[in-house]
């Protein structure tokens, strides 16, 4: 894949201001792994945000503060163990961190049916791949959708 350059990646998308690193050393200190190093780079460029990621993607990226309270609000770890939500498509899919390997993944998972881990699409290996997957090519989980086919 060809790297995607910030100005392209971020044109449509209205980012929040930075986090600062004593509040995602906050959210850190209440998790028991540590957040990929890209990630909280990006978390200290811009605390999350929204929009669209070229012509393929939209995505709802949430605050380093509210990743706590989202991931208790839909049960994550009864539903989906293992599992570590930042973020959405502002629709039916989440988007999370797979913790269950050594080497986390980003997935695309559906809100509704969660709990079946089989249902989780792999993007990505990091955080800014997984930006620019989306950015080309969209989410795989909604282009599963639309073909209607079950894998």
């Amino acid at each position: 894949m060809i790297p995607v350059s910030d100005e392209r990646l971020f044109a449509e998308f209205k980012a929040n201001p930075p986090a600062s690193p004593a509040l995602i050393a906050q959210a850190q200190a209440k998790l028991s792994f540590l957040l990929p190093a890209d990630y909280v780079g990006f978390l200290q460029q811009m605390n999350g945000g929204e929009g669209s990621l070229g012509e393929n993607a939209y995505v709802a990226l949430w605050r380093v503060e509210e990743l706590g309270d989202m991931n208790a609000g839909y049960e994550v770890a009864e539903f989906a163990p293992g599992l570590f939500l930042f973020g959405s498509n502002g629709a039916g899919e989440a988007f999370a961190f797979d913790t269950r390997c050594a080497q986390f993944r980003i997935v695309a998972v559906p809100f509704i049916g969660m709990d079946d881990l089989r249902d989780a699409i792999p993007i990505a290996t990091n955080f800014r791949t997984f930006l620019e997957v989306l950015f080309a090519v969209g989410i795989p989980f909604s282009q599963r959708m639309r073909d209607g086919s079950p894998n």
